[in-house]
């Protein structure tokens, strides 16, 4: 039991997965009497997302401090990350519209709840982000209404300032806190709960879902890279001029970081020393997007709302109209900058995701059980663009000393003494 604790939680995930897999094939149809395990832990999860959603989003928007302050610097890193979530969302879409994962396997879903397709209506969609009864969008759990209402409050805390509205602020700092530290508890149970819901999926419905969930990874993966490979380096030669090679070379430290953490906001540290010491970016830019960034720009989960949204679609049999890809972006835009910074928080905005399409969460045990796999992907590809974005605003507001930037001998130790 001792060295089962020691063990890291991403093997304890894949450990609980295998298993699950392993007894849904033993044990068949007499796999649902350990099912009710795993409807525990999605209760668990879901009992998370509105106040975990609502503390996240408000702390990232009062890290900002003062707006004048932070206007220019934070205006830009905005902007940039409003387009980076737009296009890493459309091209999660587009790779998985090619690859199909998903396709033709409704029948793995087939006792779940049926959902019909809507015709997307624009002027609708978007007055429906709008809450006329905040109460009422808590009771229904009409999440975008609710981020679209945090937002709105905190852009207002933020204009009233810190010392008008002590108490909240204090309140939602410390809340966040506490919904980062229960989120990091009930994901503690994620190998005991995936172990459970896969093995009820597997022993009811058998191999099919195996070959759904590799096209699924492979799909992730490929989206990840373009993103990586052509978006980030095009953006960053085109706005600063700087060579994307090097540009790598400097943060590679940071990757590697949060590919073997999987935290975005484990790898602040590490990324505020690789700004200084590779990039030549003062704290006065840094200090403000790498901490914001590591809450508000998810590119990898971006990415990732993407290729759950077609793979969801194409298991439940809904026909994916050009109306329904404009929601995934929309989705990918909004959901991807309300995602906690932390591990496992993707298994919980995957829930958000899916309650927001009105889709049912049968596949939540799928995802979860490959998140390990493709949560070090995304969390790379997040901590990138922080630093991609922190280097844009730092080159347009003359912040970057391009002789530290190029110097070709850069490097940034990971272990702890270093790094803190």
């Amino acid at each position: 039991m001792k060295r089962w604790l020691k063990l890291p939680l991403y093997t304890q995930i894949a450990i609980g997965g295998i298993l699950g897999i392993i007894l849904g094939f033993i044990l068949g149809e007499n796999a649902k009497y350990i099912a009710p395990l795993g409807t525990l832990f999605i209760r668990l999860l879901q009992m998370l997302i509105i106040p975990l959603v609502i503390t996240s989003v408000l702390a990232g928007i009062l890290s900002m401090k003062d707006a004048k302050s932070v206007g220019k610097v934070g205006g830009s890193f905005l902007v940039y990350l409003i387009i980076t979530s737009i296009i890493a969302t459309t091209i999660g879409v587009i790779v998985a519209l090619i690859l199909k994962p998903g396709k033709g396997l409704q029948s793995l879903l087939n006792h779940g709840e049926k959902v019909e397709t809507v015709e997307f209506d624009f002027e609708e969609h978007f007055l429906s982000w709008v809450p006329n009864n905040i109460f009422q969008s808590l009771e229904n759990m009409e999440m975008l209404q609710i981020i679209v209402f945090t937002v709105i409050i905190g852009l207002v805390m933020l204009t009233l300032g810190e010392e008008k509205v002590p108490t909240i602020t204090k309140f939602v700092n410390e809340g966040a806190n506490l919904m980062l530290k229960l989120t990091g508890y009930i994901i503690q149970l994620a190998p005991y709960g995936i172990l459970a819901l896969l093995a009820n999926l597997v022993g009811t419905f058998g191999s099919e879902m195996l070959s759904a969930v590799v096209k699924f990874v492979v799909a992730d993966y490929i989206a990840l890279m373009v993103v990586l490979l052509v978006v980030y380096p095009i953006m960053l030669k085109f706005t600063t001029g700087l060579n994307p090679i090097q540009f790598y070379k400097n943060i590679y430290p940071s990757m590697l970081f949060a590919f073997t953490t999987s935290t975005s906001s484990a790898t602040i540290p590490v990324s505020l020393q690789v700004t200084k010491r590779n990039l030549g970016i003062s704290g006065k830019t840094a200090g403000f997007t790498i901490p914001f960034g590591a809450t508000a720009n998810m590119d990898g989960f971006a990415v990732a709302i993407g290729i759950i949204s077609v793979f969801a679609a194409n298991l439940y049999g809904i026909e994916i109209t050009f109306g329904l890809i404009v929601q995934f972006v929309l989705l990918g835009l909004v959901l991807s900058i309300g995602a906690a910074g932390v591990r496992g928080a993707g298994i919980v905005m995957s829930i958000v995701l899916l309650e927001a399409l009105g889709m049912p969460l049968l596949i939540i045990p799928i995802l979860a059980a490959i998140w390990p796999v493709i949560d070090m992907g995304h969390t790379t590809l997040n901590i990138a663009g922080d630093l991609t974005g922190t280097t844009i605003v730092a080159k347009k507001n003359d912040d970057l000393d391009e002789e530290i930037f190029n110097a070709k001998n850069n490097k940034i130790k990971t272990d702890e003494q270093e790094v803190f």
